[in-house]
């Protein structure tokens, strides 16, 4: 079971700090763990804090790698984006029990020139598969959505990533897909998305 999935910054941005990671999409899935004490309010606050630390770390990862692999981020060039999705970054890194939620997680991220990708499932989920479907997500995100262009408004696109994740990760399941189940799910989003 994937817990959440969010789409961040990891390149500095001109209205935040080189060590910022500014949260463009998150999308968490289950049920709302949160203590009976806190107001609705308070469990959002939490969550949202939660979310943040994921991304700071994601962007820390990203940064150390390439760091290490002398990679820069450099500017999206629009049409490009499977080369982008070619050269992206890639890792994990576990979060501690209970940490930051109810059970131990890994976090799967993947950097995409100014953008990262991360998904939190549990660590006995099939990373392989996991780190396909943020694969696949991403390749849909940049190629339908144009992400990577300039003035990509994420904000303004959320409800198709909604779409995206609906029948990518239902219910924030994996799922193995044979290739004609693939293909048929990728006409089907193609069709959505350009309406």
């Amino acid at each position: 079971m994937v817990s959440c999935f969010l789409i961040h910054t990891v390149c500095p941005v001109s209205a935040l700090s080189a060590a910022e990671s500014r949260i463009l999409y998150a999308r968490v899935f289950g049920p709302e763990t949160g203590d009976a004490d806190f107001t609705p309010e308070q469990r959002r606050l939490m969550q949202k804090e939660k979310l943040h630390v994921v991304a700071r770390q994601a962007r820390s990862a990203v940064a150390l790698s390439r760091e290490a692999s002398g990679g820069l981020c450099v500017e999206a060039v629009l049409g490009e984006e499977a080369a982008a999705l070619g050269e992206a970054d890639s890792g994990m890194f576990s979060l501690g029990n209970a940490e930051l939620f109810p059970h131990r997680s890994v976090v799967l991220w993947l950097g995409v020139q100014s953008l990262a990708f991360s998904l939190v499932c549990r660590p006995h989920e099939n990373l392989l598969l996991a780190e396909g479907v943020l694969r696949n997500i991403a390749r849909h995100c940049l190629e339908e959505l144009r992400l990577l262009g300039p003035g990509a408004e994420m904000l303004l696109k959320s409800d198709r990533v909604d779409a995206l994740l609906h029948r990518l990760l239902p219910h924030g399941q994996l799922l193995f897909l044979n290739h004609r189940f693939a293909f048929a799910l990728d006409k089907e989003i193609a069709s959505y998305v350009s309406k």
